[in-house]
C-alpha cells in the first residue's frame, strides 16, 4: 500500500480515512479506473478481506481505494450518526474526489452494510460502472432489528467499543426497509457474492436482491462460507477480480 495526496471529505466536511492500493510502484498520477471498496457496520477499511481483495485487484491491474466511512476507524465524525443513507452520501464524496483527481472509470465493492450502501448509491449514480455486493445486506431493517434490536441505545453493537446502537441507525434502517426499489433501479453490471453459511446476513438477501433487480445481477454462492469469508477470501477475491476484469477492464476508454 502507498500513500496518496488526496483529501477526501464528505458533505459535512468530515475527513474520510482510506487506504490506497495502486498498480506497481507509482501512485502519483490518476489511473484510468479505480475500484472503491467499502466495509460493513462497526468496521473500517483495513479488514483482511478488504486488503487481500485489494492486493488481488492490484495484481490484476486494477487499483483500489479502501474507505472508512465517517464515524468509523480513523475517519472523522461520530458513530452515532452512522447510517446507510449517510454512508451512501460519503461514497458519493469519494467518487467526487477520484473524478476531480482525474479517474475516469469507477466501480464499487461493498461488504455487508457496505453492500446496501452500494445499492443505494448505484441506484441513482451512473458513475458506478460496476457494482459488487459481498455478503450484502438487502433487508436492512430486518437485519438491524434481528441483530441489534434487543440492545438499549448505547449498547455496544457486536460488543465493539465505540459502536453504540443508536436512534439514527435504527430510524434510517426502518425508513429503508428492504432495498427493493433501489435494486430495481440499478443499471450497472452487478455481482453478488454470498456464502450459504452466512450467520449474519443470510443468503436469502442476495437471492431477493437479484430477484428485485429482475434477475440481472450475476450471483456467486460460496458453499459453507460465513459472513467474513473465513478461509474463503481467496475464492471471493478470484470471483470478484475475474468479474471486474470483464466489466471494468483497466485498458478500456473512460467515459466523457
Amino acid at each position: 500500500m502507498q500513500s496518496l495526496p488526496l483529501d477526501v471529505r464528505n458533505g459535512a466536511g468530515e475527513r474520510l480515512d482510506y487506504g490506497w492500493y495502486p498498480i506497481g510502484e507509482s501512485a502519483g498520477s490518476p489511473p484510468p479506473a479505480v475500484v472503491v471498496i467499502g466495509h460493513g457496520v462497526t468496521s473500517h477499511w483495513d479488514r483482511p478481506w478488504q486488503t487481500e481483495l485489494a492486493a488481488a485487484l492490484a495484481f490484476a491491474g486494477l487499483p483500489s481505494l479502501l474507505v472508512s466511512f465517517a464515524g468509523n476507524g480513523l475517519s472523522e465524525g461520530r458513530f452515532d450518526d452512522v447510517t446507510p443513507t449517510k454512508e451512501a452520501a460519503d461514497l458519493g464524496s469519494v467518487l467526487d474526489a477520484l473524478q476531480a483527481w482525474g479517474v475516469q472509470r469507477l466501480a464499487y465493492a461493498g461488504h455487508s452494510m457496505g453492500g446496501a450502501v452500494g445499492c443505494l448509491r448505484a441506484s441513482t449514480d451512473a458513475r458506478i460502472e460496476a457494482l459488487v455486493s459481498l455478503a450484502g445486506m438487502f433487508h436492512v431493517d430486518a437485519f438491524m432489528q434481528r441483530t441489534f434490536g434487543h440492545l438499549p441505545y448505547g449498547g455496544l453493537m457486536l460488543d465493539k467499543p465505540g459502536c453504540p446502537w443508536n436512534p439514527a441507525l435504527e430510524a434510517d434502517a426502518a425508513h429503508l426497509g428492504s432495498l427493493t426499489a433501489q435494486a430495481a433501479a440499478v443499471r450497472a453490471p452487478w455481482l453478488l457474492v454470498h456464502g450459504d453459511a452466512d450467520e449474519l446476513v443470510p443468503l436469502q438477501d442476495a437471492l431477493d436482491a437479484r430477484a428485485a433487480a429482475g434477475g440481472r445481477p450475476d450471483l456467486v454462492i460460496l458453499r459453507g462460507v460465513d459472513h467474513r469469508f473465513t478461509d474463503a477470501i481467496r475464492a471471493m477475491s478470484t470471483a470478484v477480480v475475474s468479474w471486474l476484469q470483464q466489466h471494468l477492464p483497466a485498458d478500456a476508454p473512460g467515459r466523457r
